[in-house]
């Protein structure tokens, strides 16, 4: 096992199918600032190796022995400055979907998606942010629009970030927000860390989930333009 290169990431892979774990393993190999420090067979070990090997992501197969991803994910971000986590599966149903962005991972990949999705996902979750494989996005803001209107809540959020709040909610890059509000990426960069810290949230999966939660958004609503 090796650490990562200086500014790089460090990654845990965790998936009970060797070669899986060997193909992830060669792929992310071929980005310099992506290193893999260690393989775990199941829930239980990948807890315990996101323990001491402390890496910045850790990819969690979700159908594992022992004990499955989601429970091991629960268990890795209820740790104090736990890594950032990304379930890794050949599954995208609505249950699961539920329960990992209950649990606060910073992605959710189909194994079928391509390389470049993975490391924009290794990424962004090493950035703070959250990257939902393109095929389950839409799935995620669906389910929270179906979902009975919450009576709305003051968030004490300005006006620019709950702008910002509701694009983040439908899915949007930073980029897109950036294009959509003709402001700059370093601009939405600071407004969403600012409304991240004024409502306490970790990351961007706990900003979709507060938006729709708490009435910002409110399900069944038609998008801005």
């Amino acid at each position: 096992m090796t650490g990562p290169a200086a500014g790089g990431v460090g990654i845990l892979i965790a998936d009970d199918q060797a070669m899986i774990r060997a193909g992830l393993r060669l792929v992310i190999g071929t980005q310099p600032d992506l290193s893999v420090l260690g393989e775990a067979s199941d829930g239980e070990r990948a807890v315990e190796l996101a323990r001491s090997l402390r890496p910045d992501v850790v990819l969690l197969d979700i159908a594992m022995p022992r004990v499955d991803g989601l429970e091991a994910a629960r268990r890795i971000l209820a740790a104090p400055e736990p890594p950032r986590v990304i379930m890794l599966t050949t599954y995208d149903t609505d249950e699961n979907l539920d329960r990992a962005l209950h649990s606060g991972v910073s992605g959710f990949l189909l194994k079928v998606s391509p390389p470049e999705h993975l490391f924009a996902a290794i990424r962004s979750a090493a950035r703070g942010d959250m990257l939902l494989d393109p095929t389950v996005t839409r799935r995620v803001i669906d389910a929270y629009r179906r979902a009975p209107a919450p009576p709305a809540t003051d968030s004490g959020l300005t006006a620019r970030e709950e702008q910002v709040l509701r694009l983040v909610a439908q899915g949007l890059s930073n980029a897109e927000i950036a294009t959509a509000l003709f402001i700059s990426h370093a601009t939405v960069s600071t407004h969403i860390n600012r409304l991240l810290a004024k409502l306490s949230l970790r990351d961007r999966a706990q900003a979709v989930r507060y938006a729709y939660e708490s009435g910002v958004v409110r399900p069944g609503a038609p998008e801005p333009d």
